[in-house]
Formats: structure tokens, C-alpha cells, sequence
């Protein structure tokens, strides 16, 4: 008889651990909370750093999942430990007696709206990089077309005042990587980034930056501090350029905010009833920093992507599969009679 393995979250972790774990001969039922699989890489149009349509990676993770039992639009009601198992109540009715549990909840976009001094929600043309990213899937155009752009970095994120003290890792590189796409759209265009520092750490994210300074778009080393709507519907910035301690007012037809992330809140709700312990920005703490990863301080309980704290994609896949293979060790060390 098959083991039981539930996984709870339908995104990019979930779906590449769950595939991982079948085949390796468990049986798995994976629970998500919207409406399709995905999660936000399904939200995604390209991929940093060179550009790969998320929709190719999407397809070949659902590829791999055929054979596993997905419920969507679906919650956890109740869970609690029965000896060594789970027992999950699901919100479409369905009771659920697994051998382990893996929580791959990602994370949820930081809201905009709360920095106020922003204006999203107040000003038509202050966005997310979240609402631009949509824009470019639905090949939306910016009518009439801009003569300015800004990004703004680090909204949301290295931010006490706002309750998330951590970089959210992915934030410089997409900023670069729309700004590359903004410019290349309208060629004449001005566009600006506006940063603390620039994150540009992994493969080729260093050949993105190169590419954004060449084709013209400039970087501003500093904080804004203020965004007004003028008379003629355009966005007065304020900032300091911090590099030549000189203040710096720009006219935009839109300011892209880069929206970090914060911990799942669907996720935080499971982790309350089996009281799953947190780091202080609130995402779910390891078993250990160096060795045990993807394991929990419960037995039985396993982590794979975002839930533990801000992951690129290439990072939350190579963890699903070294969650797979840590479920599958610890079912054979007390399941399995040998």
C-alpha cells in the first residue's frame, strides 16, 4: 500500500516536489487555494535572466503531475497529528491521513497600498511589478505611450516600518528586467530605477544590469520619498540621489513598484494549528540553517520554496527535490519494515 504524502500548495515548490515524490512511488494529494496551479509563476509572463516565457516552465512542471491528485480552490479546515500521521480535514469535505506533510505556501505580494506615500490605489498610473507583468502577458500597451518611466526597488522589503526587515531577493533583478522590456517597448522613453543597492548575485544577472545600462536606463541611488499627481495626470517624484547628496524631481507617466514578498497567509494558518515556529519576518523556521533545510522542528513535516523566506525560482525547484528525497528517507525510516 501506498504511503499518503499531502502537499499543501499548488505553486512551482509544490508541484515540483509532488512530482518528485510520485515518482518515487507515493501516493500524493496536493491541495491549492486558487483557482488554477502555478501560484504566482502563473501570473508571470518572462523570466529573469534572459527572458524564458514562464508559461514554458509552468507547462513542464503540470506535465510531470499527471498522475497526481490535485484539488483546487481548496483549504485546510483542521489538521492535527494522529501518532505519527496527519490527519487534514479539507475545505471541499475531504479527509486526508497522510505519513507527511510538505508546506510549499510560497508567499504572498507584499500590498502596495500601505506605503501611502506611493500613491498606489490613489494615483491611475502607480503600479505594481506584479499589475506590469500582467500588462505584458495580455500584450497590454501603455496608451498613449510613456515618455517616462520609474521602478522603484525595495517596497515592502528591507523595511521595518513595514514589518519586512528582508530582502526579498528577486526585486532588484525583475526591476532590471522590466525596465529592459519598458525600454526596448518604447525606445524613447526615459527610464529610471530607483534602488538602495542592487542585488545582482546569480548567473548572468550581472549581464542584465550591463544590458539596462547600455540601452540608457539610469540608476538612482536613493529612497523616494514622495509622489504627487501634477495638473496634466503626470507623477511629480521626489527623491535624493544619495551617490551625489543632491535632491532629484522626475516627471513620469508611471511608477512600476516592486513589491516584495511576505509570508503566505494561508500558510500561516495551517502553521498555527500544528504550531509551526517562525523567524521574526514570519516565515517558517528550519529545522537548522546548514543541514536540515527543508525539514521542520516536527517530525514529519517538511518545507520546500518560499514558506522558509524569499527564494528565486531556480532556488525553489532545487529545494522541492531535496524535499522529496528527505520525505522519502524519513518514510522509510519509520514506515517501511525492513
Amino acid at each position: 500500500m501506498k504511503n499518503n504524502i499531502l502537499v499543501i500548495g499548488g505553486g512551482a515548490a509544490g508541484l515540483e516536489a509532488a512530482a518528485n515524490l510520485e515518482r518515487l512511488g507515493y501516493n500524493i494529494i496536493l491541495i491549492e487555494r486558487e483557482k488554477q496551479l502555478g501560484g504566482h509563476l502563473a501570473k508571470w509572463d518572462r523570466l529573469f535572466p534572459d527572458g524564458l516565457p514562464a508559461q514554458e516552465v509552468l507547462d513542464s512542471l503540470l506535465d510531470n503531475i499527471s498522475n497526481v491528485k490535485c484539488f483546487t480552490e481548496t483549504d485546510i479546515q483542521a489538521i492535527n497529528i494522529l501518532d505519527k500521521s496527519f490527519n487534514a480535514i479539507l475545505s471541499n469535505g475531504i479527509t486526508v491521513l497522510a505519513d507527511a506533510v510538505l508546506m510549499a505556501s510560497g508567499f504572498d505580494i507584499f500590498p502596495a497600498a500601505k506605503k501611502e506615500e506611493y500613491g498606489y490605489g490613489i494615483y491611475e498610473h502607480v503600479i505594481t511589478n506584479q499589475d506590469l507583468e500582467q500588462m505584458f502577458k495580455q500584450q497590454q500597451s501603455i496608451s498613449p505611450a510613456p515618455r517616462a518611466i520609474g521602478f522603484v526597488h525595495c517596497v515592502g522589503s528591507r523595511d521595518e516600518k513595514a514589518g519586512n526587515p528582508a530582502c526579498s531577493k528577486v526585486c532588484c533583478a525583475t526591476a532590471v528586467k522590466q525596465a529592459c522590456e519598458v525600454k526596448e517597448l518604447y525606445p524613447d522613453a526615459d527610464v529610471y530605477c530607483f534602488y538602495m543597492d542592487l542585488r545582482m548575485f546569480g548567473r548572468h544577472y550581472e549581464d542584465l544590469y550591463l544590458k539596462a545600462q547600455k540601452s540608457g536606463i539610469r540608476f538612482i541611488r536613493g529612497r523616494v520619498s514622495e509622489v504627487a499627481q501634477t495638473a496634466d495626470n503626470r507623477l511629480l517624484v521626489k527623491a535624493e540621489d544619495t551617490l551625489s547628496s543632491k535632491p532629484v524631481r522626475v516627471n513620469l507617466d508611471m511608477l512600476v513598484l516592486m513589491a516584495g514578498m511576505r509570508p503566505s497567509e494561508a500558510g500561516h494558518k495551517v502553521g498555527i494549528q500544528l504550531n509551526l515556529t517562525t523567524e521574526e519576518d514570519g516565515f517558517f523556521s528550519a529545522k537548522d540553517g546548514m543541514l536540515s533545510l527543508q525539514k521542520s522542528k516536527l517530525p514529519g513535516l517538511f518545507y520546500a520554496g518560499a514558506c522558509t523566506g524569499a527564494k528565486t525560482l531556480p532556488d525553489t525547484l532545487h529545494e522541492a527535490r531535496s524535499a522529496a528525497m528527505e520525505i522519502d528517507r524519513y518514510i522509510k525510516e519509520n514506515f517501511i519494515k525492513k
